[in-house]
C-alpha cells in the first residue's frame, strides 16, 4: 500500500535531555523515573542526558548522578550529549552506550551555542571521536540548524552536507543525525537536504532526523522523510523541548503522536503506544504543565473505535 516506505523505523527518544533541558530544574530521581519508565516502552534508544557545565545548562546537572541511577534495560542504548573534551570523559566514566557530539552548520548559532565556528567544531568533533573509539565507544554527529537559522534565515543544503561528508570522512563517526533547531523545516526543505546528502554519497537509511514543532510542520516532515527512505526519527516525550540558543524554538514533535502516525501507515517501531502515552502524562506530571502532545489529549484513534 505504500511501496516507498520502510517497513520498519527505530524512533529515538530524546525528551530526558533535549526536553529536560528547557524546564525548570527538576530533582535527580525524577528524571531517573521518567528514563526508567520510557525503557519499558520498546524505545531502543534514550538520550539520557548531557554532560555539560551546570552553569550553561542547569536542568542537566547531575548527569552522572542520573546514569548511575537508571535501571538499564538489555537492548536499550542510553545515550549521552558532550560538548567538549572534559564532558566526553565524564560520559564515558559514566558509561553511556553511545557518545553524541554536536556542531551548526550556522556560524552565528554556532558561536552562541559552543563559541567556535563550524570548521573548528569540525576539528574538536575529530578529536572527541578520537577518545570515544579509544574506549569502543560509538559516536553520533548532529548538524544542528541543519534546516534554518533562527538568526541567519536559510542554510544552504549544500553547506550542510559538506559537513556531513567531512564528519564521515575526516572524524569517522558512526551515524550522522540533522537537527531542525529553529523548528524552520518544511517538507520542500526536508526534500532539498535529502537532495544534497544524495548528492554526496550519504543515503536517507543512513541518516536520522530531529524535528521540532515549532511551526507545526513536524509530523508532514517525517512523512515526505519516510517516502524518500529515511529510518530514524528522534522525538520527545509529551512534545517536550526546545533550544536555549534559538530565539522561538519550540518542543521536539511529541513521541505519542510520531509513534500513532507512523504505526498507522503499518510500519513497525517495536513501541508499545499505550506505555508511550502513560510516560507522557508522567512528564506532564513532573513538569506541572499540559504538553503539546495531541494523542497525550485526545488518544489514538484506535480507542473511538473501542468505545
Amino acid at each position: 500500500m505504500y511501496p516507498n516506505f520502510p517497513t520498519d523505523v527505530e524512533i529515538r527518544e530524546v525528551g530526558p535531555r533535549d526536553g529536560l533541558q528547557n524546564e525548570m530544574v527538576l530533582p535527580v530521581d525524577q528524571r531517573v523515573a521518567l528514563i526508567d519508565a520510557l525503557s519499558t516502552t520498546g524505545l531502543k534508544t534514550i538520550e539520557a542526558a548531557s554532560f555539560v557545565h551546570p552553569k550553561a545548562i542547569p536542568p542537566m546537572a547531575g548527569s552522572a548522578e542520573v546514569m548511575a541511577k537508571i535501571k538499564r534495560v538489555e537492548g536499550v542504548s542510553y545515550r549521552a550529549l558532550v560538548p567538549n573534551e572534559m564532558g566526553t570523559d565524564a560520559a564515558l566514566d559514566a558509561q553511556v552506550d553511545e557518545i553524541e557530539v554536536v556542531m551548526s552548520a550556522s556560524a552565528t548559532h554556532n558561536l552562541k551555542n559552543i563559541k567556535m565556528l563550524p570548521a573548528e567544531s569540525v576539528q574538536q568533533i575529530i578529536a572527541l571521536t578520537k577518545i570515544s573509539h579509544s574506549q569502543g565507544t560509538p559516536v553520533e554527529a548532529i548538524v544542528s540548524t541543519a534546516f534554518g537559522c533562527a538568526y541567519e534565515g536559510d542554510i544552504d543544503p549544500k553547506l550542510v552536507a559538506s559537513y556531513a561528508r567531512q564528519l564521515i570522512d575526516e572524524a569517522g563517526v558512526d551515524s550522522l543525525s540533522f537537527g531542525d533547531t529553529s523548528g524552520m523545516a518544511t517538507p520542500r526543505v526536508v526534500m532539498e537536504l535529502l537532495e544534497a546528502l544524495g548528492e554526496q554519497q550519504i543515503e536517507p537509511r543512513d541518516i536520522a532526523l530531529h524535528f521540532h514543532n515549532t511551526r507545526n510542520t513536524g509530523l508532514a516532515n517525517i512523512v515526505v522523510a519516510l517516502q524518500a527512505g529515511v529510518r530514524r526519527f528522534d522525538s520527545s516525550i509529551g512534545g517536550l523541548g526546545g533550544c536555549p540558543y534559538s530565539p522561538g524554538a519550540t518542543g521536539n514533535v511529541p513521541t505519542e503522536d510520531v509513534v500513532h502516525l507512523i504505526q498507522d501507515f503499518g510500519i513497525s517501531t517495536g513501541i508499545d503506544l499505550n506505555r508511550i502515552i502513560e510516560c507522557g502524562e508522567l512528564a506532564e506530571n513532573l513538569v506541572g504543565r499540559q504538553l503539546p502532545s495531541q494523542v497525550l489529549r485526545a488518544g489514538p484513534r484506535s480507542r473511538i473505535f473501542a468505545s
